[in-house]
């Protein structure tokens, strides 16, 4: 592996198989994985002295979700808050895309990213950058889109999104 001063992850993920095999291929990789099935191992892990430079996260995990451990982490002390997350997930959902993001994860990709994506986007993230899984761009894009619809309609009484929808359709001011 490249030199990029990354030296630990920790990898917080309830399916033991996942885990196992996603570490395996990490550590083969030259990374040097701690495992963590729950939450609160995971949080843990975090208060050790020599805390991880990178956390891969479940959204889902038996004992808490992880974006309340996502949360968590960005409300520790000092450097422990910066620690770059990237949610590693099958969930699509826009609310749990959305909550990590507004919890501070830097990146969220799915559970079917090919383990060289999965390599390269730990890189990424490492390296300051965000990254998102192919398949929910769409609904990011989406979601910014509608927001910037609600935001005009906030702007706009009723009254004048009618009178907006009117000119839009040709109708004039005048009689």
């Amino acid at each position: 592996m490249e030199s990029i001063g990354m030296e630990s992850l920790l990898f917080i993920e309830d399916d033991q198989r996942l885990a196992g095999m996603v570490s395996d291929y990490l550590s083969q990789s030259g990374f040097k994985v701690t495992h963590a099935a729950s939450a609160q191992d995971g949080l843990s892990h975090l208060h050790a002295e020599k805390s991880p430079d990178l956390v891969i996260l479940d959204v889902m995990l038996p004992d808490s979700d992880g974006l309340e451990v996502c949360r968590r982490i960005r409300s520790l002390e000092g450097r422990r808050a910066q620690t770059p997350i990237l949610m590693l997930t099958i969930s699509q959902d826009s609310a749990d895309l959305l909550g990590a993001i507004n919890n501070g994860a830097n990146g969220y990709i799915l559970k079917n990213t090919e383990p060289d994506h999965l390599r390269n986007s730990i890189i990424q993230v490492f390296n300051g950058n965000s990254v998102l899984s192919p398949e929910i761009t769409t609904e990011v894009l989406t979601t910014i889109r509608k927001s910037q619809n609600d935001k005009v309609r906030n702007i706009l009484s009723e009254r004048e999104v009618d009178v907006l929808r009117c000119l839009a359709k040709g109708n004039t001011t005048t009689a």
